[in-house]
């Protein structure tokens, strides 16, 4: 594949999943063997993004996950997101706040035969905890 479709597949896969919560179209574009490589508990492989994106939706009521840019080499795609929900439900063990969020974050897909092989992920969740007032800001901590 080039450059450019690997890159509409990564669009495609953010639009599907964690924007409009479509497991079975965003694990369409999921190779069998999937890895996945992010900081949160889940299950390996497929699974484990079904986990990631069920509790991510489950957990901020209007998620909408928009690619901020996006560079591509070889089978490469590295993406730079903004998401944007507020916070209805418990995540990672924290009680719904109510509270608006926006988070930040890059993630780097891998693709080999037209789907996604690979995916490691990075999110500013230090920022979420101060925006949802578990973690105090940077400078205002006793």
């Amino acid at each position: 594949m080039s450059t450019d479709e690997n890159k509409a597949l990564v669009r495609r896969f953010f639009a599907l999943g964690p924007s409009r919560g479509d497991l079975r179209a965003a694990g369409e574009l999921l190779a069998n063997d999937f890895a996945l490589h992010v900081p949160l508990p889940c299950s390996p492989g497929v699974q484990g993004m079904k986990e990631v994106i069920n509790a991510c939706r489950a957990a901020f009521e209007h998620l909408d996950v928009t690619v901020e840019d996006m560079v591509a080499e070889g089978d490469k795609v590295a993406a730079r997101f903004t998401a944007r929900g507020i916070h209805k439900g418990a995540f990672m063990g924290l009680p719904a706040t109510e509270k608006s969020i926006t988070m930040t974050g890059i993630e780097v897909f891998r693709i080999e035969n037209g789907k996604i092989a690979d995916l490691w992920g990075e999110a500013n969740l230090l920022g979420l905890m101060q925006q949802l007032g578990i973690q105090p800001p940077l400078g205002e901590q006793e």
